[in-house]
């Protein structure tokens, strides 16, 4: 738990980050997430609670086993690219040659070596973000906590960040990847957890989180498909065309494609078109946090609570 004052950011969080894989800590802006990253890097302290990190309590002594990107940009202006990384590397105690052969390392798999020796007031946002990565990542952590690090990148940089995030992770790497946009979350995250208010409402892998939400059809079909088994609702999309019509399906929360499938197969109503369509945790989000606000408080129903939680605050 985390109050200051009498605002309460942060409030009955517990959960655990597996090792390797990203990790996604998804909520809106406002909700508790860089609090809560900065605990665990004991820039805060909690109110209440306790916080286990890589099996310690956090400190300076964990400093090389985490790498950290914060989303406030801290770079050094007057250095130079390899000058920032190399530096960065002696703060979390690397020797200088040790440090200065990793940076110009990571400068080059980045593509900045033409830049390595450019100050960083000369660099671009997106060359500029790729120099704070690599100070994150010279003591090749445990672990990598990335606060919003796609804020202020163009699509191609994006693009660039997201491949290096993964290629972490298959090497590897524990990553733990905070965000409020759900597509980067999408492409990414092996697991998440999304939080509300400081609270958590929901844990586990994408499939689980879009199981919260109806499953949704688009069926082709001559006849209306609202009496079948297992569909909640059925709405035309569009005129007939040659007698047969575009129906969006929504299925009880008990009713599987599947069986909607077999159904019209043994009762011979005629299909042309059956496509599933996923919730997008987009959607998802809208359904924990933005409908209902006032309750997007404690687990989710059906989610499971961590029964050894590593963070508790």
């Amino acid at each position: 738990m985390k109050r200051f004052g009498d605002f309460t950011a942060v409030d009955d969080l517990s959960f655990a980050v597996p090792e390797g894989g990203v990790f996604g800590f998804l909520g809106a802006n406002g909700a508790g997430k860089t609090t809560s990253l900065r605990m665990a890097l004991d820039i805060l302290r909690p109110t209440a609670g306790t916080i286990s990190v890589l099996g310690q309590s956090p400190g300076r002594k964990l400093g090389g086993e985490i790498g950290f990107l914060p989303e406030e940009r801290g770079l050094y202006r007057q250095m130079t690219a390899i000058e920032t990384v190399t530096y960065f590397g002696q703060l979390k105690g690397m020797a200088m040659a040790p440090a200065r052969s990793a940076a110009e390392v990571l400068i080059d798999r980045f593509g900045l070596s033409a830049f390595g020796h450019e100050k960083v007031e000369r660099l671009s946002k997106g060359m500029a973000q790729k120099v704070q990565l690599a100070a994150a990542l010279v003591t090749k952590p445990q672990l990598l906590i990335l606060d919003e690090p796609f804020a202020g990148l163009d699509p191609v940089n994006q693009a660039t960040l997201e491949e290096v995030i993964l290629d972490l992770a298959r090497t590897g790497s524990t990553v733990v990847f905070s965000t409020h946009v759900m597509q980067h979350a999408e492409r990414l995250c092996d697991r998440l957890m999304l939080i509300a208010r400081g609270r958590k409402v929901f844990q586990g892998d994408q499939d689980a989180a879009r199981a919260l939400l109806p499953g949704r059809l688009v069926l082709c079909a001559r006849q209306d498909p609202k009496a079948l088994p297992g569909v909640a609702s059925a709405q035309p999309k569009g005129a007939a065309k040659d007698g047969w019509t575009d129906y969006d399906v929504a299925l009880a929360p008990d009713a599987s494609s599947a069986a909607l499938l077999e159904a019209c197969t043994t009762t011979g109503f005629a299909l042309r078109r059956f496509e599933e369509r996923r919730a997008s945790l987009h959607e998802v989000f809208l359904h924990l946090v933005g409908g209902a606000p006032e309750t997007a408080h404690g687990t989710t129903p059906g989610t499971t609570p961590e029964t050894t939680p590593e963070i508790a605050a």
